[in-house]
């Protein structure tokens, strides 16, 4: 095993755009069923959970559209689907608490990443999340711009 696998917390995929199109107003950690070639697959780095969400199927959490590609080294029959939903495994308190927030305030629950923890296991970090509005969007822009632009003058100033 080299350096990098054994690091604590290692991401296999992120959701960048997450921040930038939603209000985060809490995260959760979640457990990931996933198949033997989608692990070696995550291992690879080569995820993508852009254009995923969380949602309730039978009382239960999946995850949903989120990318995960074949497997090269694996033969064809141990093949797993790209893009088949996931379970989420949560406590039934948490899922409890997730589908109330979903429902009752409309907010969205949104994956912001993948990573394998200090034990190995895959995790998913999700986000109860709120969409902005395109001003939203616009305000947080001005906001970065302007906080790059103060760094950049006090670095001048000395």
């Amino acid at each position: 095993m080299s350096r990098a696998d054994s690091a604590p917390n290692r991401l296999a995929a992120q959701n960048r755009r997450a921040r930038f199109d939603y209000f985060i107003e809490d995260t959760l950690e979640a457990g990931i069923m996933l198949h033997g070639t989608e692990v070696k697959s995550l291992r690879a780095g080569k995820a993508s959970i852009a254009e995923s969400y969380a949602g309730e199927v039978n009382g239960e959490l999946f995850l949903v559209n989120a990318y995960i590609p074949e497997y090269e080294q694996a033969g064809q029959f141990f093949q797993h689907e790209t893009k088949r939903p996931r379970k989420l495994l949560v406590r039934k308190r948490e899922l409890v608490r997730l589908l109330n927030s979903v429902r009752r305030e409309g907010m969205t629950l949104i994956p912001m990443s993948i990573y394998f923890n200090d034990r190995g296991k895959a995790k998913v970090e999700i986000g109860i999340a709120k969409g902005k509005k395109k001003g939203d969007k616009r305000e947080a822009e001005k906001e970065r711009d302007w906080q790059r632009d103060k760094a950049r003058l006090m670095r001048a100033r000395g």
